[in-house]
């Protein structure tokens, strides 16, 4: 496989940096190619703005993202994360939980990477006037593994956990980035109470990642429903028939 490995993380002496260097080492052993994306040694920037669409001056964001696009004029920086995305068949985002989110850094990346027409609103051919998304587009057949390390420990990100199950904390990544843009994201691989760790909790992490990466391929990727009739209606509410009863994110897992 051809392996995208994208690390938001500005310490490579922390565990983080570790897991990273071992992980690259474990996939390559494998006989994986890996390309690394490492933002804060890339120096990325991570704030959209009218330089990332030059010679294009439409009155919105989305138009000149889409207009850019379009027209091949994207910055070079965004170009490249283009040719390395099309080259992967699989894409590995690493980071620290900070606020309940990604850092700023990696939130830029997708910003300023997935632009209109290439990562979402493209038409759909088989249904006139719809787009592609949730499953379907561009980047569809490529899986996500999200490795993102919590300094709280493994039960307050639990079902009944205080900062609310980690499934439903990385929803809008998994569901309404990667899933929307078309990425099967794979169960995520999560490394908590990083705070507290010793040399055995370092090493069990190693040996998590090591086990999740070798099933890098053939693991299933979390069941998300696809946009379209046979679960949502025309207001793209699931259709009543479908969980019944029941309401909240996990209802768009099939």
């Amino acid at each position: 496989m051809n392996v995208l490995w994208v690390l938001a993380h500005p310490e490579q002496r922390s565990l983080a940096g570790a897991l990273h260097a071992d992980g690259v080492a474990t996939l390559r052993a494998a006989g994986h190619t890996v390309e690394v994306d490492d933002l804060y040694a890339m120096k990325w920037k991570a704030v959209l703005d009218a330089e990332d669409y030059p010679e294009v001056e439409p009155a919105s964001v989305l138009e000149a993202s889409g207009e850019a696009y379009a027209r091949g004029r994207l910055s070079p920086d965004i170009l490249a994360e283009h040719e390395k995305i099309a080259r992967a068949d699989a894409i590995v985002l690493q980071f620290p939980l900070w606020w309940f989110g990604m850092p700023a850094i990696l939130k830029g990346w997708f910003d300023r990477v997935f632009v209109r027409g290439y990562a979402y609103d493209m038409p759909d051919p088989d249904r006139p006037g719809h787009t592609m998304r949730y499953g379907r587009g561009n980047l569809a057949g490529r899986r996500a593994l999200v490795v993102v390390t919590t300094g709280a420990g493994a039960e307050p990100f639990g079902p009944r956990g205080i900062h609310g199950d980690l499934d439903e904390v990385l929803f809008p990544l998994l569901h309404g980035t990667l899933w929307y843009a078309g990425i099967a994201a794979l169960p995520p691989v999560a490394i908590h109470g990083t705070s507290a760790y010793g040399e055995s909790e370092h090493a069990a992490a190693i040996e998590l990642l090591r086990a999740r990466l070798g099933d890098l391929a053939t693991t299933e990727p979390i069941p998300y429903r696809l946009q379209g009739p046979d679960d949502y209606d025309r207001d793209l509410a699931l259709h009543p028939e479908l969980a019944p009863g029941r309401t909240g994110l996990s209802v768009h897992r099939r």
